[in-house]
């Protein structure tokens, strides 16, 4: 990180404002050559005219400067906010390359603040994820993890651990030693709590997916029960053909709604039945895949006639995912006279409409199911590695528990170690010192 880094930090496109950011150790003396000023306050907003090496005016622009280390990337920084389209920031980010600076690589602005203490890796998935938010309830999630929120909640489980590692390192290495006569037992108790906690916070975090990344909806039913009605009604726009042939959906449709304050992804799949070709059998397996991959799903059935064995099929569906997975019961054309069995699905107090008319009920039971995965106050972790860490920790932890139970505490403190590492790779590093610290600190041995 010895050379100064440039980049213009605004999107491409036309707008009032563009900001081109520098950072590094050149970056004050690079900012002096453009404004030809002789100083420039840290904090301080100064507007100033900026020039190119040929003294040639480039805007007039407002400049400020950020001294290390309290800046984004705790080097020196500097900020241009000149005026907006893409021709005068690329002469000011032209000008900063010819005094020395380079281009920056994509995220090496973050890397720097990470690498200079002034982020942790909770936080710049937070930034990451916020660029790309999906709703307004995860924008105020990552908001509260920027703040440190979810850091602070592994740094809670990661203490826990290294001071059950300490424990077990005490047993090992000290038993002549003067210790609780009840150690093993905090150690059990302690590995518990940790257990239970993981888990559900790994759980909620799957359930709310759907927050971070968009909540994808697939539409199933048999043919000709009005599920590409139903998308182009939710759209608003005809998107999806729709006919009285039934199959005329040979494969799944994907267009994204808002629906409240989340943005989802409507999937509306090929009809399930007994499959007449290769292509329509392959749909069809696409449409069973669709259910799998969905957040949540919406169950299409024709009021207007009276249940058939792909009804059946779908009902089955319904009664094999609908533990684990969300299902919205849709009785359609309900301007015809009624001849479904409502019965048969009235456990999953179905939604009567007609696609023809008003979806508004669907509509709202939808935004409600979304909303309801932010009224928990549990922990969430944001994105899959951040998961696949918390799940690779709690393995561990379920396999220490055997060797802690025969008295392999060798063997049981290297799980815990394994277990410190994954949920380490949220935030920071493990490293062996801070275990060391818990057991002198804690119990006062070798002296």
């Amino acid at each position: 990180m010895d050379h100064t880094i440039v980049a213009i930090a605004t999107a491409h496109g036309i707008g009032s404002i563009s900001i081109v950011r520098l950072s590094g150790c050149e970056a004050y003396s690079i900012a002096l050559k453009l404004s030809r000023r002789e100083k420039l306050t840290p904090r301080y907003v100064t507007l100033t005219p900026l020039y190119d090496g040929s003294i040639a005016l480039i805007d007039e622009a407002i400049v400020l400067y950020f001294q290390n280390p309290k800046s984004f990337t705790g080097e020196d920084v500097v900020e241009f906010q000149c005026h907006g389209g893409m021709i005068v920031a690329q002469q000011v980010m032209q000008s900063c390359l010819s005094y020395g600076a380079v281009l920056a690589q994509p995220g090496e602005f973050s890397k720097r603040a990470f690498l200079n203490g002034r982020l942790d890796l909770t936080q710049a998935e937070a930034i990451a994820s916020l660029i790309e938010v999906k709703s307004d309830d995860a924008a105020r999630i990552l908001a509260r993890q920027m703040r440190g929120e979810l850091r602070g909640y592994v740094e809670k489980i990661r203490d826990a651990l290294i001071e059950i590692l300490a424990y077990s390192e005490v047993v090992i290495d000290y038993a002549e030693e003067d210790l609780p006569p009840d150690v093993v037992e905090q150690i059990i108790y302690k590995l518990h709590a940790i257990q239970e906690e993981l888990s559900k916070t790994i759980a909620s975090s799957h359930r709310r997916s759907g927050l971070m990344q968009g909540y994808r909806v697939a539409i199933i039913g048999k043919p000709n029960v009005g599920k590409s009605s139903l998308l182009n009604a939710l759209l608003d726009y005809e998107r999806a053909i729709v006919s009285d042939i039934a199959g005329t959906t040979r494969d799944t449709i994907e267009e994204s709604v808002r629906i409240g304050t989340h943005l989802i992804r409507l999937v509306d799949t090929a009809g399930i039945r007994h499959a007449n070709d290769e292509i329509e059998r392959i749909g069809i397996e696409r449409s069973i895949a669709a259910i799998e991959h969905a957040d949540r799903v919406i169950a299409v059935f024709d009021s207007s006639h009276t249940m058939e064995c792909e009804d059946e099929a779908i009902i089955a569906l319904i009664e094999e995912y609908s533990p684990t997975k969300p299902f919205v019961c849709v009785l359609n054309k309900g301007d015809l006279p009624l001849h479904f069995p409502v019965e048969k699905v009235a456990r999953y107090s179905p939604i009567f409409l007609s696609c023809k008319g008003d979806v508004n009920p669907l509509i709202e039971v939808l935004g409600r199911s979304m909303d309801h995965d932010n009224d928990s106050e549990e922990m969430m972790l944001i994105s899959q590695r951040q998961i696949g860490a918390a799940s690779e920790a709690l393995c561990a932890i379920d396999e220490a528990y055997q060797p802690l139970q025969s008295g392999e505490l060798e063997l049981f403190s290297f799980h815990i170690n394994q277990a410190i590492r994954a949920i380490g790779a949220i935030t920071r590093p493990y490293q062996l010192d801070e275990m060391f610290d818990k057991m002198f600190g804690q119990f006062c041995l070798g002296k």
